[in-house]
């Protein structure tokens, strides 16, 4: 898992790990996995998803605003 940036200094995502067909999040709340895919939840999402996690900005407000469209799977 690489540490998010957090540019701004407020987001609620604490860690990220790109692949090549999804993108694994923690948030600073939740000791949860959220794996999003291709599969799951759209590679147009996804895509999106590891841009704004690699600029370290927009990744916790983008989830924020689509959450009813963000599909994901969790592991323990």
């Amino acid at each position: 898992m690489r540490k998010y940036a957090n540019f701004h200094g407020n987001s609620g995502v604490s860690e990220f790990l790109p692949a090549e067909d999804s993108i694994t999040i923690t948030f600073r709340d939740d000791d949860k996995l959220y794996v999003y895919s291709h599969a799951i939840t759209g590679k147009q999402h996804v895509d999106l998803m590891k841009s704004f996690a690699a600029a370290g900005r927009g990744l916790s407000t983008y989830i924020a605003k689509n959450k009813s469209r963000l599909k994901f799977s969790t592991e323990f």
